[in-house]
Formats: structure tokens, C-alpha cells, sequence
């Protein structure tokens, strides 16, 4: 038998198989109200088993029977081959990791400090054990001069006065005052927009913050 004939043999018996699942009425194979996905899904699974039958027989023939029977559906159901084996496709790419936030600048500030002063960037923040609990927050220090400049190093917090006021300074208020120097100088609530005779202005949650969270003998680092 020519592989012509093959192929004739395997499409007409492809075609009435195929009709049968796709006319109302044929062997049973559809049914009133059926949808036009069932009928479609019913001659891929009829084409699916003619396929599994033709592997039974010899290769050569094999081939012929399932090219006969592919031909068949593509005349029947346009389309319904190729739909089945497009490929399945890309997955979406994953999205990218998102960037590490940026490491937080101490300076030359140490772990064991509990407060912070960077004058020239015009910021401060609170530490415990090395970590940083609040800030940075923006501040204004001393004017730039030797009688007003907010001097710089180690020192540690000497008492706190809620409501304290500048005798030296017209009775100044000094909101929520944080003494960390033997000579006066003080977080305290201010505009930080303004230089200080020395001490540190900070805005008045901060200064508040400050004065709640510093304890006498807490170390502050002035840089």
C-alpha cells in the first residue's frame, strides 16, 4: 500500500470520527447545547486517540495515518492543532530585587555614644548599644566663632531642666533642656533655622524625645 494511500485511508477514516463529535445528532458524540469549546475539545481528543492508535503500526505507516488525520482536523477545525502545540509561554520575568535601603552614616560617632552631633551636616540622633532609635533629625548649633561655637568631643550628660530659661540671654526660653557640658551647653527646643550661643537647637518633639530618652552620665558625641 503507497503512503498516498495511507494517508487517503487514515483522513477519511479521521473525518468521520471527527464529524461524528462535531454534527448533532452522528454516533451521539454531541449533544444539544453542547458549546462550540466542547465540540473542539471532543475532535482534539478524537485526533489524540487516532494518533495513540497509529503508533501501533509501522512506522512508515504510522507517519501517513497521523499526517491523513492532522490534515482532516485542520480542514474540520482550522486552527485547532496549532493552538494545542503553540508554545506554552515565557513566564514573566521576575521582578527585580529591591534595592538594600542605604547604610546609615555615623561618622566618627562610636557605638557606646547614646547621642550624635554631626555640626557640619547639621544633624543629630540617639543610639542604644550601637543601633540607632531615633534621627537622624535636623539641628542647628553654635555661630562659627570662638566665643559661640559648640564645642566638639566626648561628654556626658550632666541633669535635664524641663522649663529652663537663659539668664545669660535676656531669660531666654530653653524648652525641655538636656545639659551634656559643665558650661551650659544644651539640647533644647529652638529654631533650628537660627544659630545658638553654643548649645544645640532641635525642633520641640525632638527636644522632647531628647529630653525623655538622655539620662545623666549618658554619653554625647560632638563632631
Amino acid at each position: 500500500m503507497s503512503f498516498k494511500s495511507v494517508r487517503r485511508i487514515a483522513a477519511a477514516v479521521a473525518c468521520a470520527a471527527v464529524v461524528g463529535v462535531a454534527s448533532p445528532g452522528i454516533a451521539g458524540a454531541q449533544t444539544v447545547g453542547s458549546s462550540e469549546a466542547d465540540v473542539r475539545q471532543g475532535a482534539w481528543d478524537a485526533r489524540n486517540a487516532m494518533h495513540n492508535a497509529a503508533n501501533g503500526l509501522p512506522p512508515e505507516l504510522a507517519a501517513g495515518v497521523k499526517t491523513g488525520v492532522d490534515q482532516t482536523v485542520n480542514g474540520l477545525f482550522p486552527g485547532l492543532i496549532e493552538s494545542h502545540n503553540a508554545p506554552a509561554p515565557a513566564p514573566a520575568p521576575e521582578a527585580p530585587a529591591p534595592a538594600p535601603a542605604p547604610e546609615f552614616d555615623r561618622g566618627s560617632c562610636p557605638p557606646q555614644a547614646r547621642a550624635c552631633v554631626d555640626l557640619s551636616g547639621e544633624r543629630t540622633w540617639l543610639q542604644r548599644n550601637g543601633q540607632v532609635v531615633y534621627g537622624a533629625v535636623p539641628m542647628s548649633a553654635g555661630a562659627p566663632s570662638p566665643e559661640t561655637a559648640t564645642p566638639k568631643g566626648t561628654f556626658y550628660v550632666q541633669r535635664k531642666v524641663k522649663d529652663e530659661i537663659s539668664r545669660e540671654f535676656n531669660n531666654a526660653p530653653m524648652p525641655y533642656s538636656t545639659y551634656f557640658t559643665n558650661t551650659g551647653i544644651a539640647f533644647h527646643s529652638g529654631d533650628i533655622n537660627l544659630w545658638s550661643h553654643g548649645c544645640i537647637h532641635l525642633n520641640h518633639q525632638d527636644a522632647i524625645t531628647y529630653f525623655n530618652d538622655l539620662q545623666p552620665g549618658d554619653m554625647v558625641y560632638v563632631y
